[in-house]
Protein backbone atom coordinates (compact mmCIF):
# COMPACT_ATOMS: atom_id res chain seq x y z
CA UNK A 1 0.00 0.00 0.00
CA UNK A 2 1.46 3.56 -1.23
CA UNK A 3 0.51 5.91 0.73
CA UNK A 4 -0.48 9.85 -0.50
CA UNK A 5 1.83 11.05 1.24
CA UNK A 6 4.62 8.78 -0.21
CA UNK A 7 3.56 10.05 -3.80
CA UNK A 8 3.28 13.73 -2.95
CA UNK A 9 6.73 12.84 -1.59
CA UNK A 10 8.01 11.69 -4.88
CA UNK A 11 6.70 13.94 -6.94
CA UNK A 12 7.97 16.87 -5.45
CA UNK A 13 11.47 15.14 -5.88
CA UNK A 14 10.34 14.61 -9.78
CA UNK A 15 9.44 18.09 -10.32
CA UNK A 16 12.29 19.58 -8.63
CA UNK A 17 14.74 17.41 -10.37
CA UNK A 18 13.53 17.39 -13.75
CA UNK A 19 11.64 20.91 -14.20
CA UNK A 20 13.85 22.88 -11.27
CA UNK A 21 10.73 24.10 -9.67
CA UNK A 22 11.33 25.97 -6.54
CA UNK A 23 10.10 23.51 -3.66
CA UNK A 24 8.52 26.00 -1.66
CA UNK A 25 5.74 26.39 -5.19
CA UNK A 26 4.87 22.34 -4.89
CA UNK A 27 1.96 22.38 -2.49
CA UNK A 28 -1.04 20.13 -2.93
CA UNK A 29 -3.26 22.44 -4.07
CA UNK A 30 -1.06 23.94 -7.01
CA UNK A 31 -2.20 24.04 -10.19
CA UNK A 32 0.50 22.13 -12.73
CA UNK A 33 -0.20 24.91 -15.58
CA UNK A 34 -1.04 28.03 -13.45
CA UNK A 35 1.48 27.54 -10.73
CA UNK A 36 4.05 25.48 -12.28
CA UNK A 37 4.25 26.15 -15.79
CA UNK A 38 4.35 22.74 -16.98
CA UNK A 39 2.41 22.57 -20.40
CA UNK A 40 1.17 19.55 -21.87
CA UNK A 41 4.79 18.45 -23.44
CA UNK A 42 5.95 18.63 -19.99
CA UNK A 43 3.51 16.42 -18.56
CA UNK A 44 4.31 13.96 -21.09
CA UNK A 45 7.96 13.98 -19.47
CA UNK A 46 6.55 14.05 -16.08
CA UNK A 47 4.39 10.68 -16.70
CA UNK A 48 7.49 9.15 -18.45
CA UNK A 49 9.30 10.07 -14.95
CA UNK A 50 6.77 8.64 -12.87
CA UNK A 51 6.60 5.18 -14.88
CA UNK A 52 9.80 4.00 -12.41
CA UNK A 53 6.83 4.23 -9.65
CA UNK A 54 3.80 2.64 -11.57
CA UNK A 55 5.57 0.25 -13.81
CA UNK A 56 3.22 -1.73 -16.23
CA UNK A 57 -0.03 -0.31 -14.44
CA UNK A 58 -0.95 2.99 -17.34
CA UNK A 59 -2.81 6.55 -16.33
CA UNK A 60 -6.17 6.12 -18.11
CA UNK A 61 -6.38 8.62 -20.36
CA UNK A 62 -10.07 10.27 -19.00
CA UNK A 63 -8.19 10.14 -15.16
CA UNK A 64 -5.44 12.14 -16.68
CA UNK A 65 -7.32 14.82 -18.48
CA UNK A 66 -9.32 15.32 -14.85
CA UNK A 67 -5.95 16.08 -13.69
CA UNK A 68 -5.56 20.12 -12.85
CA UNK A 69 -3.32 20.14 -9.43
CA UNK A 70 -0.88 17.88 -7.62
CA UNK A 71 -3.66 16.67 -4.96
CA UNK A 72 -5.66 15.34 -8.44
CA UNK A 73 -2.47 13.39 -9.61
CA UNK A 74 -1.67 12.10 -6.49
CA UNK A 75 -5.07 10.46 -6.14
CA UNK A 76 -5.04 9.36 -9.39
CA UNK A 77 -2.08 7.81 -8.28
CA UNK A 78 -2.82 6.63 -5.24
CA UNK A 79 -5.79 4.95 -6.57
CA UNK A 80 -3.64 3.65 -9.81
CA UNK A 81 -0.79 2.04 -7.14
CA UNK A 82 -3.21 0.53 -4.76
CA UNK A 83 -5.59 -1.25 -7.10
CA UNK A 84 -5.08 -4.79 -6.37
CA UNK A 85 -5.95 -5.32 -10.25
CA UNK A 86 -3.14 -5.17 -12.84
Amino acid sequence: MVTEQQIFDHLKTVLIDTFEIEESLIKPEARFYEDLDIDSIDAVDLIVKLQPMIGDKKISPADFKQVRTIADLTAVLAKLLNDPNP
